[in-house]
């Protein structure tokens, strides 16, 4: 931990850096911690936002013994011996796992019983959201916070604050570039402090490009423009214009976005915006994220172009997207249906596709229910005619 870190770190939630809807006075997670009720939770949320810092308040506010792991080099004998040291004791742990999306299933069954019978308060931290790679036992017995990427505006104050403790003096461009080329990262801010704090006190903005040539990867080192720019060449590949899809990859390169952030917004376009009008841009642009995770800048640049070109030039259609988004509406409205038991494990009555030429008519649905809506674009067009004509000349 850089020396910035360590004496900026939130020791209570009044301390905590721009995560108001968890660290206000009325917010559900510091009311529960207040009142000694949290169960085990799991957060998740943009590196540098504080998730570390949270569980460590948590455990001062409720007065528990801290225990600071990580999920990729975690032991099993390694819990349990927490575990047994506090087996006969009164205290409760708090064991906070960092990268916790990284838990093997065998490490997530030893923590079943103690999340069961709550003689440890399990806390999980991870960059991506955790309960899908949680098992459901896990995700049953605890709760899930999301926190947000930090603003400029916090980043500000928490920048001035450690060029007081230190008495270092900063240029206003070299705050802004400190501030704006950190994407969010409080943690990563403080480290370019530090670094060129030592090499001068008096931080100049050419000191800092020296050391961070681009802006980290959550976005372009002008304030809000990485959101822009992301949102621009997504809506013109959507529109299908070649040229502004290509402009606008080119200034979220030039502005320091990392080529895998960009390759997996266009994976998701792909399944979004293309989906089964062409079938083959998810697997294009799959290829492009994996390729462009192991080659890297500069030669990356080209391999995204041929992603973004491929993508303009696509039929288009949304139709499994609304039909995900409808399936889900429903079910949040209260739509449980009874599995019909015909298609229930091991039922004698299933009828086999196979035996009957590809497709026998039969009940899959307790209530007929449409939320599929294919179009008459690309692919999805002789998906759509197929369909139709299979139900149409199958023998019942």
């Amino acid at each position: 931990m850089s020396d910035f870190t360590r004496l900026l770190r939130p020791k209570t939630f009044d301390d905590l850096l721009g995560q108001e809807h968890l660290s206000a006075v009325d917010a559900p997670l510091r009311v529960l911690c207040e009142k000694l009720s949290l169960g085990h939770s799991f957060f998740y949320g943009p590196a540098g936002s504080g998730k570390t810092s949270i569980a460590r308040i948590i455990a001062s506010v409720m007065k528990l013994p801290f225990y600071e792991v990580n999920a990729t080099s975690l032991k099993v004998e390694q819990l349990r011996k927490i575990f047994d040291l506090h087996k006969n004791t009164l205290e409760k742990p708090l064991i906070f796992i960092d990268e916790v999306h990284r838990l093997a299933k065998n490490q997530q069954e030893v923590l079943l019983p103690v999340m069961e019978n709550n003689s440890v308060l399990i806390i999980g931290a991870s960059t991506e959201n955790p309960f899908f790679s949680l098992t459901s036992a896990v995700r049953s017995r605890s709760m899930l916070f999301e926190l947000k990427q930090i603003s400029d505006d916090k980043l500000f104050l928490l920048l001035d604050k450690a060029l007081n403790i230190k008495d270092i003096s900063c240029e206003n461009d070299a705050k802004e570039y400190l501030v704006l080329s950190s994407g969010g990262d409080a943690r990563s801010m403080l480290k370019l402090l530090e670094f060129s704090s030592s090499i001068d006190t008096k931080i100049r903005l050419k000191l800092l490009k020296s050391l961070r040539p681009n802006a980290l990867s959550a976005g372009s080192s002008e304030a809000g423009v990485h959101y822009d720019l992301t949102s621009a060449m997504i809506k013109s590949i959507r529109g299908s214009d070649a040229d502004a899809g290509i402009y606008y990859l080119a200034r979220l390169i030039d502005g320091g976005e990392s080529a895998e952030f960009i390759a997996r917004r266009l994976v998701i376009l792909a399944s979004e915006d293309i989906g089964n009008a062409n079938p083959q841009a998810l697997t294009l642009t799959s290829s492009c994220l994996a390729s462009v995770s192991k080659i890297g800048f500069p030669e990356a640049r080209i391999i995204l172009a041929q992603a973004v070109v491929y993508l303009c030039a696509s039929p288009k259609s949304n139709s499994s997207y609304l039909a995900i988004n409808s399936a889900l509406k429903a079910i949040n409205e209260g739509l449980m249906l009874d599995i019909p038991k015909n298609i229930t494990q091991n039922n004698e009555n299933y009828l086999y596709p196979h035996d009957f030429g590809g497709y026998v008519k039969q009940t899959y649905m307790s209530k007929e229910v449409n939320f599929v809506n294919l179009k008459d674009i690309g692919y999805e067009k002789k998906m759509k005619d197929w369909l139709i004509n299979m139900k149409k000349f199958s023998k019942d």
